[in-house]
């Protein structure tokens, strides 16, 4: 069974019960200790304020909003399912959710996001980091192991960096200020190293340049923006918004 079931496939049951913890956890492996999503990890896009896309974009996984209602999904030319529980979307594989929507999706909504920010403080109050200042805040050309990395600053992905570890090895990387990724480049992962285990805690903005490719669940207190036509592999947590321009985004393999 898909770990990330649909929030549709559980508003029959108990909506904790069947899916609560998200999947993003691992077991044996190096680094930290996973971060727990909960049932924020039931989503390829959460958000507090809002979901944009500049359409077309491909979105794989369910995407929602809350506290804000339904009109702050834009882009999406969504439709509502019968039940008002959720809508769906051409540029959606899986449905959207957003706090105004029948019962019991407000209550799970506010379930996930509560669970986004509890991850979030986790994320971020991780202690003895393996580096800290690593590149001087510029990774791109980089290969990192797993561990946990910490910085006071912006950081800048300005050429390709490498992530290195096996499947189940684990990196967080905390970011006190924004991360800004570079037109036309990659989080490339090597040695069987999986998006699910890779975690950007981010305080500031994040901005992925147009057609770069990205890897890793990003838990931002601010805004994500990806530019036209770029790609990632993992989650979009955002505490305010996030936009789209011609995207696609994957939620990560189980």
């Amino acid at each position: 069974m898909k770990l990330n079931r649909s929030l549709a496939a559980c508003a029959a049951v108990s909506f904790l019960a069947a899916c609560g913890g998200g999947g993003d956890s691992s077991g044996a492996g190096v680094g930290p200790a996973p971060v727990v999503l909960g049932v924020a990890g039931n989503f390829a896009i959460l958000s507090k304020s809002g979901i944009s896309t500049v359409p077309n974009s491909v979105v794989t996984g369910d995407i929602g909003v809350s506290p804000i209602d339904r009109t702050a999904i834009t882009g999406f030319s969504e439709s509502m399912d019968a039940s008002n529980i959720f809508s769906t979307s051409a540029q959606v594989i899986g449905v959207l959710y957003a706090a105004d929507y029948a019962p019991p999706t407000p209550t799970n909504m506010t379930t996930a996001v509560s669970d986004m920010e509890i991850a979030y403080v986790d994320a971020a109050g991780r202690t003895l980091p393996d580096a800290t200042e690593l590149g001087a805040g510029e990774i791109g050309g980089l290969t990192i192991v797993p561990g946990l990395y910490k910085w006071g600053t912006d950081v800048l992905i300005s050429t390709n960096v490498t992530l290195s570890g096996g499947a189940n090895d684990r990196w967080i990387f905390q970011i006190a200020g924004g991360l800004t990724m570079a037109s036309a480049r990659s989080v490339v992962l090597a040695g069987g190293a999986s998006a699910k285990n890779i975690v950007w805690q981010v305080f500031g903005s994040v901005a992925i340049g147009t057609t770069s490719h990205f890897e890793g669940v990003v838990l931002c207190e601010t805004d994500i923006n990806l530019g036209t036509g770029a790609s990632v592999n993992g989650r979009l947590l955002a505490q305010t918004a996030v936009n789209l321009d011609q995207n696609t985004v994957t939620e990560p393999a189980p």
